[in-house]
């Protein structure tokens, strides 16, 4: 009998994102709050003769070559440097350099699936946003985002629809659009006090590169949310709600629109 098991690589969303500085290093100092929806990519294990990742879903083909993926990555890593005889599928549902920790998602999900999801070393190795991807609940990121600390989770259970408007947009560009202005650090408080009195820094910078997401964060605020916002570095934006009946029928109207290279997906958060 073939035993598989599958965890699911959740959605990850920036409920506040300040940039505070460009480092000598080339990187940036920041302060993010992470959540987490409760729906993203699912990740399935098997054994096998030898090593094996098949990739499928809506976004399946946009992943990379098998040798860089960061499934292979974590698998090498959790397995002493060589690659462990399992076999993974991937249903890749979250679009690809869109803001939602999609590879990084995935990398934690493999970490998990192999025992070693407290493995923040391994986590740190293969990406900025994994060591948040592992437990995959609201916490304050530092640094690069790879400093953690606990925080208040009052957010858990809000709906929340993600819409990229279906244009890659990568990380690097649009930290070096940064203005380079701090504008003040990330408020104290509980998840949804740091939400609501905080912001993302890079979202002008994304809009410039991107100019679709003034229209998505234009059609969200526009539907009564508790809070609209982009994610990360875009494209993606986030709306949050207290009704998931509301936020239902938000995604259903913006599935008769005309945009329909839209992408949206619909969660509750952890």
């Amino acid at each position: 009998m073939i035993v598989s098991r599958a965890e699911t690589a959740y959605a990850k969303i920036n409920l506040a994102l300040h940039v505070r500085r460009r480092r000598d290093d080339g990187y940036h100092d920041l302060e993010t709050l992470f959540a987490f929806l409760d729906c993203g990519d699912t990740l399935t294990v098997t054994k096998s003769a030898e090593f094996a990742l098949d990739q499928s879903g809506q976004f399946g083909a946009n992943t990379g070559d098998i040798d860089s993926n960061l499934v292979t990555r974590a698998a090498r890593l959790a397995n002493h440097g060589v690659l462990p005889n399992l076999r993974f599928d991937l249903d890749k549902q979250l679009p690809v350099a869109a803001g939602l920790g999609g590879g990084s998602a995935d990398a934690a999900a493999t970490l998990r699936l192999m025992g070693g999801g407290d493995r923040v070393d391994h986590a740190e190795s293969l990406g900025a946003d994994v060591p948040a991807c592992l437990k995959s609940i609201p916490v304050v990121g530092l640094g690069t985002g790879t400093v953690l600390g606990p925080v208040e989770n009052d957010v858990a259970g809000l709906a929340c629809l993600l819409v990229n408007p279906g244009i890659p947009l990568a990380t690097g560009p649009v930290f070096r659009a940064w203005g380079g202005i701090d504008r003040g650090p990330m408020p104290k408080g509980s998840a949804r006090e740091i939400m609501m009195a905080g912001r993302n820094d890079l979202e002008a910078a994304a809009q410039m590169l991107c100019a679709d997401i003034g229209a998505v964060l234009a059609f969200l605020a526009s539907t009564r949310p508790t809070l609209a916002r982009m994610s990360g570095s875009g494209a993606s934006c986030f709306a949050l709600y207290e009704d998931y009946d509301h936020a239902a029928s938000v995604e259903a109207r913006l599935k008769e629109r005309i945009e329909q290279r839209w992408w949206t997906m619909l969660g509750r958060l952890r």
